[in-house]
């Protein structure tokens, strides 16, 4: 596998010419990089009028490797060809590297790039990329891999630091300045700006300049400073063109990063230019901002192609649904407006935008049935954008970076009207909706007044929030969230708002009941069993990914059994079948399939094995059903005897759009219930399928007597469950 790393460009606000002497001084040997055994010279240029020199070498370096691996290999240096193109003209230097020892097992290449500021002649700029491939290594290719990528984070600033150290040196000798090169007469006319003085002991630097040429390039010694590996000297860059700086936008700088950014490690900053520049090629330019390409990167994990993957995804779906573009001329309805309890209030301590919302005071029904679940989500959409765009002006006013925005919750109010099954399916949504697209943008989360019947809530939704989100909560009951540990460590006291105590007035919407004249009749559903949620939490969420399917087994001890089911897609398309095992179960599932850093906290489990077949070892009594994205589905079976029986829910492939723009298309994510009746519950009818021990208020028409199979339907389906009696 190839390695490739790629380091922001790094600014030396030195001269170029003076960076080139102070780069010669390292040579023929430096007491800074002690690695560098030695060179020969076997090739060497000088164009007749001085402009270029391009030398090419032999380069020796110490293996600084583990004792028994240099013993196996046989060698205690490595040898590099390195190669120095200086082209006083332009005023430009090229160093190419690659290994001559190990070539047939080990390839490392690396390029490095010196330039004059494009903005400030007085500055010079330094650009490095470099790949490593370790095709094979004695078996030793994982442990030199370790080497290289550790002595990589380690020495890469070593390269910049020579360069200063010896910069602060021709200083301490009154070298202050060292003109361009001076072509013939003739050149000169054509560029009379090139200064032909020279100051202080440039006469002595010039002769070192020719003595000792361009030896060794410092990404060069970087690169074999620990055994065949790969590292790089500092570089500095330009920032981008969102914010108003000197530099060229393709290019991107560590003064910027540091500033506008905060602090990176070298590996990730070169993984946040390895993604930019693969956006600039397949986005033709049009790429987000890098602190929005950064997000992504911390939401992976830095994982470039994890990174690159969720962000490509979560561009398209901002192209489907013109997300660039919502926050122009955005109003949000009138009755959002004056009954969605949520809105800005100044900042944290640390200067994030604060977001405050009375999430106990809002009716779920009554907006969802008076605007509709696509305008509610379209309204947080726009807070999330509003709240990048304040991140960003934050970071502007306060000279240091704010990527992020806190949130204050109060759930006073919140009561069981709030857990209404389709406003909990809608708040899944929508916490589906910005884990994908907003990664990384919530700082903080502040749950104040949570009551009692918050563990239920939580229990619904804590599955779907991202783990590295959910330790970002803090909830506080009751009334000490004000105190130690409570709102005034986060908070100035003058920006509490005063309906949490403080003195400050937050003029957030109340939120209350939305008047039953401004629902619209097309949202209004009309089942007449829909119900809320009920308190103890009958539903269970699972991951249904590609390759894992999630089963629950059903032990049924007597024919005329009813296996019943309710379930609720969430999230992509998948199969339901239902299967009678007809050989001894194992006692436990033979696979538990936990996603590792997805939104959900509940894997797939399977109890069918691969070596089972249909027909031998398991019988199918329900087909498979396709369920879309969003259905609802309700259904039993009267079984026609006892045994094992498998409810299975299988990831479908779908290409069908969704406003959901999926963060993978291998991942479904289904709420079930399933429960089953004794048959002496059973008397012949679907009406006495209600009975006490039912959750169920309603099941698929279509079931007789005769015990016949009773499948839920493939579309969806608007009968709830009731709570159990």
């Amino acid at each position: 596998m190839v390695h490739t790393y790629q380091s922001p460009v790094r600014v030396y606000k030195y001269p170029f010419e003076l960076v080139m002497a102070a780069y010669e001084k390292r040579f023929p040997t430096c007491k800074m990089i002690p690695i560098f055994l030695g060179s020969d010279i076997t090739h060497e240029f000088k164009s007749e009028d001085g402009a270029e020199h391009i030398v090419e070498r032999r380069c020796r370096l110490n293996v600084d490797a583990p004792y028994l691996l240099r013993k196996i290999v046989g060698v205690d240096h490595v040898i590099f060809i390195q190669k120095n193109h200086l082209n006083r003209r332009d005023r430009t230097l090229d160093i190419t590297a690659h290994n001559e020892s190990f070539a047939s097992r080990i390839s490392i290449h690396e390029h490095c790039h010196y330039s004059v500021h494009p903005e400030n002649s007085e500055w010079t700029c330094f650009e490095q990329d470099a790949s490593l491939d370790i095709k094979h290594f004695f078996g030793f290719e994982s442990t030199v891999e370790k080497i290289a990528m550790k002595q990589y984070t380690s020495n890469i600033k070593k390269g910049k630091e020579v360069i200063e150290f010896y910069i602060n040196e021709l200083i301490t000798e009154g070298v202050t300045h060292i003109p361009p090169w001076v072509g013939p007469p003739e050149e000169r006319e054509e560029n009379p700006s090139q200064d032909s003085g020279l100051r202080s002991r440039s006469d002595s630097v010039g002769s070192q300049h020719s003595r000792h040429s361009l030896v060794l390039g410092a990404t060069a010694a970087s690169i074999l400073s620990k055994s065949p590996t790969v590292t790089v000297p500092e570089v500095v860059g330009e920032p981008q063109v969102t914010i108003k700086t000197d530099m060229s936008t393709d290019k991107i700088d560590d003064d910027y990063i540091a500033r506008f950014l905060g602090h990176l490690t070298m590996m990730e900053e070169s993984q946040l230019v390895q993604l930019r520049g693969l956006l600039q090629k397949t986005h033709k330019g049009k790429i987000p901002k890098d602190a929005h390409i950064l997000r992504f990167l911390k939401a992976r994990e830095f994982n470039l192609e994890k990174a690159r993957e969720m962000l490509v995804h979560s561009l398209a779906w901002r192209k489907l649904h013109n997300i660039d573009r919502i926050l122009e001329g955005h109003q949000p309805p009138e009755v959002l407006e004056k009954y969605y309890p949520g809105g800005w209030h100044y900042c944290d301590k640390e200067g994030r935008p604060l977001y405050i919302i009375k999430l106990g005071q809002i009716d779920v029904k009554g907006l969802m049935r008076s605007v509709g679940e696509e305008l509610i989500l379209r309204h947080v959409l726009s807070v999330n954008e509003e709240g990048l765009k304040r991140a960003e002006e934050a970071t502007r006013k306060r000279g240091y970076p704010v990527s992020a925005c806190t949130c204050i919750v109060d759930l006073e109010g919140l009561s069981m009207r709030h857990l209404w099954r389709p406003g909990i399916r809608a708040l899944l949504r929508i916490i589906e909706t910005v884990e994908a697209n907003y990664p990384e943008t919530m700082g903080r989360l502040l749950i104040v007044r949570a009551p009692r019947v918050f563990p239920v809530l939580w229990t619904l939704i804590s599955p779907f929030i991202d783990e590295k989100t959910r330790n970002k909560f803090m909830i506080y009951a009751g009334k000490d969230y004000l105190g130690p540990g409570g709102l005034i460590e986060f908070m100035e006291k003058q920006y509490i708002p005063d309906f949490l105590g403080g003195d400050c007035y937050c003029d957030v919407p109340e939120g209350g009941l939305v008047p039953k004249s401004l629902y619209q009749e097309e949202l209004v559903d009309k089942s007449p069993e829909e119900q809320p949620l009920s308190c103890d939490s009958l539903y269970q969420t699972a991951a249904v990914v590609k390759d894992f399917p999630h089963e629950i087994l059903i032990e049924v001890p007597e024919r005329g059994s009813v296996v019943t089911w309710d379930f609720d897609i969430l999230k992509g398309d998948v199969t339901f079948t239902v299967f009678l095992c007809r050989q001894s179960r194992p006692s436990e599932p033979h696979h538990q399939h936990h996603v590792s850093g997805t939104t959900t906290g509940v894997g797939s489990v399977q109890y069918i094995d691969k070596s089972m077949m249909v027909g031998r070892d398991i019988s199918i009594v329900e087909p498979p059903n396709i369920c879309r994205d969003g259905d609802s589905v309700q259904g039993s079976h009267v079984t026609s005897q006892g045994g094992s029986y498998i409810l299975q829910w299988k990831h479908f492939e779908s290409t069908k759009p969704s406003f959901d723009f999926p963060l993978t298309s291998h991942k479904s994510k289904v709420m079930y219930h399933t429960e089953l009746l004794p048959s002496a519950a059973f008397r012949g009818s679907m009406t006495s399928l209600q009975s006490c021990q039912s959750g169920f208020s309603s099941l698929s028409a279509g079931t007789a007597a005769s015990g016949q199979s009773v499948a839920g339907s493939s579309c969806p389906s608007r009968t709830l469950a009731v709570p159990p009696r």
